[in-house]
């Protein structure tokens, strides 16, 4: 599975969070600790935020700990909110397309985890997603057509709601089409002002997740796994869990897609 981390707060390096700590997202995209697969080699790509509304993006197939041009744009650019990923894929393409963050107007939205036998329902998948946003869908991955769905039920004014819903047309289609486990995920969104994570699986194995706050740079990190050895205070989101960081402020609510999957 893929490795992720996000930080909101006072604008602090990239690198602070992507490639300094000890055990920092590069360090995990070749030797992570809490998932099937140690090595995340299938790309990487980081969402920042700055003067604008809309996110900056970068995205390379390339292996993270290889890339120079990674290393050159975390060590210059700071930002006070960003998103970073290092993928493994679970059966698509090695392509700049499926590589995390994906963007939308001034949302951004990274995934880790699967649907259940999503290639026997990828046709299926698609067509979830309306015309409207359809031109958007620029890969092949369930993550990116969860993204686009979630947009589609509200996400703007919901998210919450927005993400439960679309999880639940997920749910639905692996049961009917897929395999077990149907839904396995930790998801990180934002849409430039607050930062949203989430963490669930239909099977009680819900990928990791951490959170914590730094007095010294000011801000809090959100990550697969915590980002040094040495630090005790790392808090882990428990499954099915919906949080949204706002400054210092941290709100923890239920996520539970599988009601409104077993109401349809």
């Amino acid at each position: 599975m893929c490795r992720w981390a996000a930080y909101i707060g006072a604008p602090i390096f990239l690198e602070d969070i992507v490639s300094r700590p000890g055990h920092s997202l590069i360090h995990q995209s070749h030797c992570a600790t809490e998932c099937r697969t140690a090595i995340n080699a299938d790309g990487f790509g980081i969402a920042w935020y700055g003067d604008r509304p809309e996110p900056g993006l970068y995205r390379d197939v390339m292996p993270a700990w290889s890339d120079p041009n990674l290393r050159s744009l975390v060590a210059t650019v700071r930002s006070g909110l960003f998103l970073a990923h290092v993928r493994a894929s679970t059966g698509t393409a090695t392509s700049r397309n499926n590589c995390h963050p994906f963007t939308h107007g001034r949302w951004s939205f990274m995934h880790n985890g699967q649907v259940g036998g999503y290639d026997a329902m990828r046709r299926d998948a698609d067509m979830l997603i309306p015309d409207a946003l359809y031109p958007q869908r620029k890969g092949a991955t369930d993550s990116e057509a969860l993204f686009l769905v979630a947009l589609a039920e509200g996400l703007e004014n919901d998210p919450r709601g927005a993400m439960e819903r679309a999880a639940a047309q997920f749910i639905r289609l692996s049961r009917a089409k897929g395999a077990a486990p149907h839904l396995r995920l930790t998801v990180a969104m934002s849409d430039g002002q607050r930062l949203y994570a989430m963490r669930y699986a239909t099977d009680h194995q819900a990928p990791s997740l951490y959170h914590r706050w730094s007095d010294t740079r000011g801000g809090r990190a959100v990550v697969s796994e915590p980002l040094e050895s040495d630090q005790g205070d790392w808090l882990e989101i428990p499954s099915a869990s919906f949080c949204t960081f706002e400054g210092a402020d941290v709100v923890v609510e239920p996520f539970l897609p599988c009601r409104l999957a077993a109401a349809a």
